[in-house]
């Protein structure tokens, strides 16, 4: 079965919203982790601008190291004067001052050894906002895996929401247990038994018309080497008692659509299948858009053949009931880690006099799927090409993978010679010897094993890990114009495979009883291009402009500038060499009504904030940033001055214009 789309017959039902479905974010706020619940990361607010745009300064900073807060992935919103977080391995809920950065007040859940061994304890992204009965509520996951009801003014647990749970120190309302819902054994202590699996949160929750959905985390990537794992389900819950109201099975059972896609049984003990990525909505037909990973074991599916629904997909569910409304697989059996990485874009396009509702997933094989979000219909046609066989024993993959023919991709898929270095033919000739140990190909090229046939040391995929779009570079839209804004990196990856029975030499011992027949040797790597230069010719990474009613690119940039690396290196000395942009990181974005910013580097390493044109992506200022940005970025207006807020390591940095004055407000 390939790609099946179904719909729902009966209608969807729309309660009260939980922020209104605006075109990007309203009077200044910023409700949700990507602006909106269409994920656009726009704002319409113009104070910031061309004219003055060099003008910006740091308007202060909140240092989240007494958190603990190390990676800056946490992009806060800004919900009725007041920014909320998380931060910290501990995910403390923390409400700040969007005036001046102070604390107002802190939230932690207490521990327990299902916190402890979290593998996603300082990822999280953040938290989830709505109003119940005219109060305003936070909502957020945390790594243990619960679900936690907040009042925004005061971080008291919510009364009447959830309940007890039977671990000393909680609170005796406001919380409930999530995997209690999953369906499996456990303790609400220690969590899941590990020979079962293991699950976990990176992102927050999303809150449509009164319910709330989680998604979640599991093992992924890495050295895993067991078959065993419990599915990442997707979860719902009244926002106003916590109670449980749905579950979507992502790993569907007998009679369930999609189970024929699982072969020799593997539905009973393999799963993942996790939405780590965060989660879009449609508030007013009350849709959520879900983006899922592969299965369990990322690189190796022997154990496993078939399609595996809902590996690597988009699943639209009815928000009220978990229903499947539809759903596109956008990777059949993934072996290559192409986990979605990013939450779906949702814009409303103009094609043929029509307005057109979509849903756009970027993806880090540089394609962009684009559907209806009502029908699931591809707005473009999407076509199944022929793909490499594996020649790993026992793998079965996918004879073929599907292809958007609109848009074009973003960035490298495959690698020929013709991607490689050029800037003399010397470098590139050896880059080509360099590349000589190992089997190159086209998209969808699989890995290789160890003492393969061909003498290769790996196969390279490319995009690798860290290539096309991931999760440091969410995509960012305009909603009024229908174009979207892609943040990319050219990267190639291997991993190398080698039998599980020898898994005992190869790493410690995993708790799970079921070895696959092919697990991944410890490390993994990219290849390095010659005497420290990138194996590609420029650019290394980029932002794309397409516009979304047509499915053109329009504009493409670097991000960032040349290195210094590469500007003095010695054989490039009386070269004339064009902007490669910085190449170690994708760009942290924002549009405004006017202008596109976005966070890189300049040449020596400097970390700025540009400003580009958002119509032709013509550079119109810079300005200094105290550090390197990541993840997210969001913008605000709190007492009429436009701030913008940059995620720093462990700190928040907010950014405004230096003279800013009440004369400022009421221009603008």
């Amino acid at each position: 079965m390939k790609n099946q789309i179904a719909t729902l017959a009966t209608a969807l039902l729309l309660g009260p919203l939980a922020l209104a479905q605006t075109p990007g974010t309203g009077d200044g706020q910023w409700g949700y982790i990507g602006g909106d619940a269409a994920h656009t990361r726009f704002t319409p607010n113009d104070q910031i601008g061309a004219d003055n745009f060099e003008d910006l300064e740091e308007a202060w900073v909140w240092d989240g190291a007494s958190f603990g807060a190390a990676s800056g992935r946490s992009t806060p919103i800004f919900v009725n004067g007041t920014l909320y977080t998380v931060a910290g391995p501990r995910r403390h809920v923390v409400a700040i001052d969007p005036a001046t950065g102070e604390t107002i007040w802190s939230y932690r859940e207490p521990g327990t050894p299902r916190w402890e061994y979290s593998m996603r304890k300082d990822h999280g992204k953040g938290v989830a906002y709505a109003e119940i009965d005219g109060r305003g509520v936070i909502y957020t996951i945390s790594p243990a895996f619960f679900l936690t009801a907040l009042d925004a003014k005061t971080g008291r647990p919510l009364e009447g929401f959830g309940k007890p749970v039977p671990v000393d120190g909680f609170p005796q309302t406001g919380v409930v247990d999530l995997l209690g819902d999953l369906g499996h054994e456990y303790d609400p202590y220690e969590g899941l038994p590990l020979e079962t699996g293991y699950i976990t949160s990176s992102s927050p929750p999303i809150v449509v018309n009164g319910v709330v959905v989680v998604g979640n985390s599991a093992e992924q990537g890495y050295n895993q080497s067991r078959i065993e794992n419990i599915p990442g389900d997707i979860l719902g819950y009244d926002a106003k008692t916590g109670e449980f109201l749905w579950k979507f099975n992502v790993l569907p059972g007998p009679g369930e659509f999609g189970h024929e896609t699982w072969e020799n049984d593997a539905w009973e003990w393999t799963g993942d299948i996790s939405s780590w990525a965060p989660i879009s909505a449609d508030t007013e037909r009350g849709i959520v858009y879900i983006p899922t990973n592969g299965a369990t074991l990322d690189f190796y599916g022997g154990f496993r053949p078939g399609d595996n629904l809902f590996s690597t997909s988009l699943i639209a569910l009815d928000a009220k009931t978990g229903k499947r409304v539809w759903h596109y697989q956008l990777v059949h059996h993934d072996i290559w880690n192409y986990d979605t990485p990013t939450a779906p874009v949702l814009m409303d396009v103009q094609q043929n006099g029509e307005t057109v509702p979509i849903v756009v997933q970027v993806t880090k094989q540089s394609s962009a799927y684009t559907f209806n979000r009502e029908t699931g219909e591809p707005i473009w046609p999407i076509e199944e090409r022929p793909v490499p066989a594996s020649k790993v024993p026992g793998e079965k993959l996918s004879e073929t993978q599907p292809f958007p023919t609109k848009p074009l991709p973003y960035d490298n898929q495959g690698l020929t010679h013709d991607d490689l270095i050029d800037f003399t033919p010397e470098l590139r000739a050896r880059m080509i010897e360099i590349l000589e140990e190992y089997e190159i190909g086209p998209l969808f090229n699989p890995p290789l094993h160890r003492s393969n046939e061909a003498g290769k040391k790996a196969a390279l995929w490319c995009p690798g890990d860290i290539g096309g779009v991931n999760i440091d570079g969410p995509a960012a839209a305009d909603p009024t114009t229908g174009i979207l804004y892609v943040t990319s990196r050219k990267h190639c990856s291997y991993r190398i495979l080698a039998p599980g029975t020898e898994r005992d030499a190869l790493i410690e011992k995993p708790t799970g009883d079921t070895i696959a027949d092919y697990v991944v040797i410890p490390g993994y790597g990219s290849v390095q291009g010659p005497d420290g230069l990138n194996m590609f010719k420029p650019p290394y990474s980029r932002i794309t402009a397409i516009d979304m009613n047509t499915g053109d690119h329009l504009w493409w940039i670097p991000v960032g500038e040349t290195p210094d690396r590469v500007l003095n290196h010695p054989d490039l000395q009386g070269m004339d060499i064009p902007n490669t942009g910085f190449g170690v990181e994708v760009a942290p974005m924002t549009v405004t009504s006017t202008l596109l910013i976005y966070a890189g580097r300049g040449s020596d390493g400097t970390p700025y904030v540009y400003a580009v044109d958002k119509a032709t992506g013509e550079q119109l200022g810079k300005v200094e940033a105290p550090d390197n940005s990541s993840y997210g970025m969001m913008s605000y207006v709190h007492d009429g001055r436009q701030y913008v807020m940059l995620q720093t390591g462990s700190t928040l940095t907010a950014m405004a214009l230096a003279d800013f004055s009440s004369n400022d407000a009421e221009e603008h």
